[in-house]
């Protein structure tokens, strides 16, 4: 069987090296973050490139942000994330464009966004425009050659396929982002994996609670004091055949943070190596 790499999220600045965060973690792949427009630029996609083969790393994705408001939380979260708000969206549209541009010359397969609250019901009239619109994106990424792939936790696992399915292009994926399904309440994880499954690309490694009030996500926590089952998933990943990347996320700053993905890389490659290595 393949060998299943980790990785870290690591962030693109306007002139900072990105994979060195990386490789002192010990790592050699990584997902590239970016929500600051101005630095999609072809002089930067190189040197990005250039410093990314220098260091050994290899970039799994680019995940790719977009301008105007971002509320993470279920109440103004609808109104403001992704593609399904209409007075956001063709804006959006355009500006993932430009991420999947930089994606294509900075040497990577794919762009990672979050899409939004996708309606459950496919006859609001919000749903048919945000599937055009995906659709869009989906075709210009195809044109570059390279995947566009759904990070998971505002939708239902079954509206996440539906539009999948709707949008019909062979270059869509999920990126399964294993605590968003938990602190959107919305899936547990590995159940999610009966329902998309064979779309799955990579893996945010990320851990956490479900919502204790119906306005706020639940706590993200470090891997391992949360509500993932990481055992039953690695397993449930290898009998899907998963070939991705595992990339590890800790949605705080400071050395908690580097402390708390130190001890996730270690338990994971661990765990990895008895799920995967050993089938």
């Amino acid at each position: 069987m393949a060998k299943i790499e980790l990785g870290v999220i690591t962030t693109l600045g306007v002139d900072n090296d990105p994979f060195r965060e990386v490789a002192a973690f010990g790592l050699t792949t990584c997902q590239l973050c970016n929500w600051n427009q101005a630095l999609w630029s072809w002089e930067r996609a190189v040197e990005i490139k250039k410093m990314a083969k220098g260091a050994g790393v290899r970039i799994a994705a680019v995940w790719a942000g977009y301008s105007g408001p971002a509320v993470w939380n279920l109440t103004e979260g609808p109104a403001t994330l992704g593609l399904v708000p209409g007075r956001y969206r063709k804006r959006r549209v355009a500006e993932l464009k430009r991420g999947a541009e930089f994606a294509s010359r900075a040497g990577a397969p794919a762009i990672i966004t979050h899409v939004g609250f996708i309606p459950e019901d496919p006859n609001d009239r919000r749903y048919v425009p945000t599937v055009e619109a995906l659709r869009e994106v989906a075709a210009y990424c195809k044109g570059l050659g390279i995947g566009f792939w759904f990070e998971t936790g505002q939708e239902t696992p079954v509206t996440l396929l539906r539009t999948i399915e709707d949008i019909g292009l062979p270059n869509l994926g999920i990126n399964l982002d294993t605590a968003n399904c938990i602190l959107y309440g919305k899936a547990n994880p590995i159940d999610a994996l009966d329902v998309f499954g064979k779309y799955v690309r990579n893996i945010h490694a990320k851990d956490g609670c479900y919502p204790t009030n119906g306005r706020e996500l639940g706590l993200e926590t470090a891997i391992g004091r949360g509500k993932v089952e990481w055992p039953r998933l690695m397993r449930r990943l290898r009998d899907l055949k998963f070939r991705g990347e595992i990339i590890v996320e800790r949605e705080i700053s400071g050395p908690q943070q580097a402390k708390d993905i130190r001890e996730a890389v270690t338990y994971l490659r661990r765990l990895v190596a008895r799920s995967f290595e050993a089938a």
